[in-house]
C-alpha cells in the first residue's frame, strides 16, 4: 500500500466515524469525500460500507455493560426482553426494504446532485422537526423519556424512519433521531436508541456487503478494509461521547444549517463546474 492510498483511507474512515451518528450523512459524506480524494469504484463502494463495522464497535464499546446485561438477561429479564424485541422491530424495515431496492438506489441515487437534494431537504425536515418539538415541550415532558419505555409499535415507527436513509444523504442517525423526537422521544432518549439500532444495521449492511462482493475481493485488500476501520473507529468513539454529551443541552439546528449549506455548495459547484464531482 503506498502512502497516498493509506492517506485516503485514512481520511475515509474518519469521515465515517465523525459522521456516522450525527444527523448529516455518513454515506453522503463518504460519497463526496471520495469523489474529491478521486477514490471511487465498486471496491470502494463495499470499503465505505465495510468500515462501518468501526462504528459498530465504539457503540459496543461505549455501552458494553449495557449491552452484556441484555444479552445476560434475554433468557428471563422481561426488560432486556423488550429492548432487544424493539431494536430488532426497529431495525427490520430497513433491512428488508434495502435487500429489495438496494440495486436501483446504487444505480440512481448514489451521486454528488442527489445527496445535495437530500442534504438540503433533510437540514429543512430537522428545523422544522426541532421547532415542533420545543412547542410540544413547552406544553408537555415527551411521552418516552428513556429507550426502556418504549413499545414495539414505538419502535417499529421509527424503523420506518430510518428507512429513509437508504437513500444517500438522509443520514441513517438523523432519520431515526428525528424519527422517534416526532413519535414522542426525549431527544437524548431518540439519540441513544438510534446508537443501539445502529448495531444491527450497520453490521447487517457489512457482512451482506462483503458476501455480496466476495468474487471481488482478495487478501490483498485485508490492509485497506483494516486500516479504514480502524480510522473510523477512533473516530467514531470520540464522536459518540460527544455527542451524548452535546444532546443534553443542545439542539440538532446547528446541524440542519450546516446541512442546507453543504448541499447547497455541493449544488453550486456542480452547475458552475468548480468542482467536478466524480460519480
Amino acid at each position: 500500500m503506498d502512502l497516498l492510498l493509506a492517506v485516503k483511507i485514512i481520511i475515509m474512515g474518519i469521515v465515517e466515524g465523525l459522521t456516522e451518528f450525527l444527523p448529516i450523512s455518513s454515506t453522503g459524506h463518504l460519497i463526496l469525500a471520495g469523489s474529491l480524494l478521486n477514490f471511487t469504484g465498486e471496491k470502494v463502494k463495499v470499503f465505505e460500507i465495510v468500515i462501518q463495522a468501526g462504528a459498530i464497535f465504539a457503540v459496543c464499546w461505549e455501552y458494553r455493560q449495557r449491552i452484556i446485561s441484555v444479552v445476560r438477561g434475554l433468557g428471563h429479564d422481561r426488560k432486556a426482553q423488550n429492548f432487544a424485541l424493539n431494536v430488532f422491530v426497529a431495525f427490520l424495515p430497513a433491512a428488508i426494504l434495502g435487500l429489495l431496492f438496494s440495486k436501483q438506489i446504487k444505480a440512481y441515487l448514489f451521486k454528488p446532485v442527489p445527496v445535495a437534494l437530500a442534504f438540503i431537504l433533510g437540514g429543512i425536515i430537522i428545523l422544522w422537526t426541532e421547532r415542533r418539538h420545543q412547542q410540544n415541550n413547552a406544553q408537555q415532558t415527551p411521552r418516552l423519556e428513556t429507550v426502556d419505555d418504549m413499545r414495539v409499535s414505538d419502535a417499529l415507527k421509527i424503523g420506518l424512519a430510518q428507512a429513509l436513509a437508504l437513500i444517500p444523504g438522509t443520514s441513517r442517525s438523523g432519520a431515526s433521531i428525528i424519527g422517534g423526537m416526532w413519535f414522542g422521544m426525549s431527544r437524548k432518549a431518540a439519540t441513544e436508541f438510534s446508537f443501539f439500532l445502529a448495531i444491527p444495521t450497520l453490521l447487517g449492511a457489512t457482512v451482506y456487503s462483503l458476501y455480496k462482493a466476495r468474487n471481488e475481493l482478495s487478501s490483498a485488500d485485508i490492509p485497506m478494509f483494516g486500516l479504514g476501520t480502524i480510522a473510523a473507529f477512533i473516530s467514531a468513539f470520540f464522536c459518540v461521547r460527544w455527542l451524548l454529551r452535546y444532546v443534553s443541552t443542545h439542539n440538532f439546528n446547528v446541524f440542519a444549517w450546516y446541512r442546507i449549506a453543504f448541499g447547497c455548495m455541493i449544488l453550486v459547484t456542480a452547475y458552475t463546474g468548480v468542482i467536478h464531482w466524480a460519480e
